[in-house]
């Protein structure tokens, strides 16, 4: 159900603009939005992410049409993140892309809230406070199959849930226990643990997207054991198909992992933070979980 929060009238001739939380249902619309921005959402990321704060995904409307969008999902008491800030092609330039931002970036309270923007929107950004910390480069490609696999790279079981959501906030600015109970095992994911003599070295998770598979997170501890989770995943997604993995710019030895299994960079985002960057450890990360949440 969608439930008005804020009342807007924005300079357009529908009348008055509706902003509020959208269901699981709705957001799918702006899910295949996204799609047909290019964006290359996962196909089961909206199952997955709604569920962490079903009170942060908003859609403004004109009477009973949906014209505009933003998620602010909190994952905790300190951080949130923001995405999925889109207009219908048909009401840009009306003002209600800021009217539902107005409306949505309230619910972060004050918390420190992370964006990935796209370059033509990183000055819109900055006037609303938020500063650019680092490129993230989106990297594509068909990898060969790899020759071997490394066998402590396994597939992912319940048992190994609490200690790969503990080796993920080492990386993440905020726990996601839930959150990883339904990104590792959704459908069609292959979700690949990295095991050093029993002990949890890293992990990542392969999913389809609308074009080829999204890799995402990829986090380890060194380039070999991230090389030995991306061959694994790679081979767990199919040989042939492309890839996409989407990597911190100062993270130098991901790019260098990327570009060896043949991948290129194909595009760039900006993170961008309204506060204090949160504290991760940053060699751990070999590619981002999702540029639209984070």
């Amino acid at each position: 159900m969608h439930r008005p929060v804020e009342t807007a009238t924005p300079p357009h001739p529908a009348g008055q603009l509706t902003v509020g939380a959208a269901s699981l249902d709705e957001w799918r619309e702006i899910a295949e939005w996204a799609a047909q921005e290019e964006w290359n959402p996962g196909l089961g990321d909206t199952e997955c992410f709604h569920p962490t704060d079903p009170a942060g995904f908003f859609t403004g409307r004109l009477g009973t049409r949906t014209v505009s969008a933003v998620s602010v999902v909190n994952y905790s008491a300190d951080f949130a993140f923001l995405g999925y800030y889109l207009v219908h092609p048909d009401h840009r330039g009306t003002g209600l892309g800021l009217a539902t931002w107005r409306a949505a970036v309230p619910h972060a309270g004050r918390r420190t809230i992370g964006l990935d923007a796209v370059p033509a929107q990183q000055a819109t950004y900055a006037r609303a406070g938020f500063t650019a910390v680092h490129d993230t480069l989106r990297y594509a490609g068909r990898p060969e199959a790899p020759a071997a696999l490394d066998p402590d790279a396994v597939p992912f079981t319940a048992a190994h849930l609490d200690a790969v959501a503990a080796y993920d906030r080492r990386c993440f600015p905020a726990g996601r226990h839930g959150f990883l109970s339904r990104w590792l095992t959704a459908p069609g994911h292959h979700t690949r643990v990295l095991l050093r003599a029993g002990r949890v070295a890293g992990y990542g998770v392969t999913r389809p997207a609308r074009s080829g598979h999204r890799i995402g997170p990829l986090f380890a501890d060194t380039p070999e054991d991230a090389a030995a989770l991306f061959d694994s995943l790679t081979a767990a997604a199919g040989p042939g198909g492309e890839v996409f993995l989407d990597i911190p710019e100062p993270r130098q030895a991901a790019q260098a992992l990327a570009t060896g299994r043949g991948l290129t960079a194909c595009s760039h985002t900006v993170r961008m933070y309204t506060g204090p960057v949160p504290p991760v450890e940053e060699e751990l990360t070999f590619g981002v979980t999702s540029l639209e949440l984070g």
